[in-house]
Formats: structure tokens, C-alpha cells, sequence
């Protein structure tokens, strides 16, 4: 069974301003969240949702991630936009939570970071960092 879909970052903004019941799952690690940032939905009245689809520093995969999903996101009619860097991590967890059960299953494809540039530098030329959608960094 296919996931819902992929969404660039403007489009995963606008679902989640227009649906009240869609909810953002980012899937990166802690030391991502942490050091990279994290997308901000004050403005929309929302918060993303941290679950991580590997487990650092091992990066094995997270034996939990589906109960974890599950909890902050128990409706599975839903719409569930998953990020992660730049769309391979997020797209897994989509088509993972899809095959559970879950209807509308997104992936965010350029990620929050996006793609390399030339200078091998990422949040400059796609992603939610790139597109100017709001974020945060402590």
C-alpha cells in the first residue's frame, strides 16, 4: 500500500495550516533537533511532533517508533506529514506507518535541510529551511 504522497515544504505549510488534524512528525535524531533546529508552528498553533525513525548514535532503527507515533497521533484518518533531513528517512516512516493502517501518510521530500549545494552546504537550495518556512534552534 503507497503512502499518501510527497509535499514540498510550502505545501506541507499549507496542509498544516488548513487541516486543523494534521500533524508534523519529525524524524530526526535528538542531536539533529538539537543542533540543526526544528520546524516552528507557533504561528499556526500547532507543534511538530519529535519521534525518531533511527536511534542515534547507532542509527539502528527505532524499535518503538510506531507506539511513539501512535500516541501523539492516534487517529489514523489523520493527515501525518513525516520530515526528516532531506526526504529518505521521512519517506520510509510514511510508507512504515501506512502499511500500519494509517490513511494519509506525507512526506515532507526536501526535508528540513534539503539537498547539498555545490559547497556541499544544505538548507540553502530546497527544504523547509530554504523555502523560509519558520524554525527554531536552541
Amino acid at each position: 500500500m503507497a503512502y499518501a504522497g510527497d509535499l514540498r515544504p510550502a505545501e506541507a505549510w499549507a496542509m498544516l495550516e488548513e487541516e486543523p488534524a494534521a500533524q508534523l512528525i519529525d524524524v530526526r535524531t535528538g542531536p539533529e533537533w538539537a543542533f540543526v533546529g526544528v520546524p516552528d508552528l507557533d504561528r499556526i498553533g500547532k507543534r511538530a511532533a519529535f519521534v525518531s525513525w533511527q536511534v542515534y548514535p547507532t542509527m539502528q532503527a527505532n524499535p518503538t517508533f510506531a507506539d511513539e507515533v501512535r500516541r501523539v497521533a492516534p487517529s489514523t484518518e489523520a493527515p501525518l506529514l513525516f520530515i526528516c533531513r532531506s526526504g529518505a528517512r521521512s519517506r520510509s516512516a510514511a510508507e512504515a506507518m501506512t502499511a500500519l493502517g494509517f490513511r494519509r501518510c506525507y512526506n515532507v521530500a526536501e526535508g528540513f535541510e534539503g539537498h547539498s549545494d555545490p559547497d556541499r552546504h544544505r538548507g540553502r537550495q530546497d527544504g523547509w529551511k530554504a523555502a523560509g518556512l519558520p524554525w527554531v534552534q536552541d
